[in-house]
């Protein structure tokens, strides 16, 4: 058991990459242009989304998807979230697993 300290070191060292890397990410690909952290803009808090999907399945692939081409009305009437092709499957699944973490 002496590595386990070093296990969670390393662990909440990778996580905080991740995190980082997620929000580095939407930033790059203007995701915080509609969507904030905390505070609902043109499309819902990614807190309330992370909030929304917390524990269901298959919510990560789902939410890729949306990413890529788009949604509407998930969020109540009118609510419209463009296809983004911009963004890389491999990008919109690291942006999708930060925002769940959140």
């Amino acid at each position: 058991m002496k590595f386990a300290p070093l296990f969670v070191a390393l662990s909440l060292a990778l996580s905080g990459w991740a995190h980082a890397d997620g929000m580095a990410l939407a930033q790059k690909n203007a995701c915080l242009s509609c969507h904030s952290v905390n505070n609902k803009i043109v499309g819902p808090a990614f807190k309330s989304v992370a909030a929304r999907f917390k524990g269901q399945k298959g919510a990560e692939d789902m939410l890729v998807q949306k990413v890529l081409h788009g949604s509407q009305g998930a969020w109540g009437p009118g609510s419209v979230m463009p296809p983004n092709p911009q963004v890389s499957p491999e990008d919109a699944k690291q942006i999708v697993a930060w925002i769940l973490s959140l």
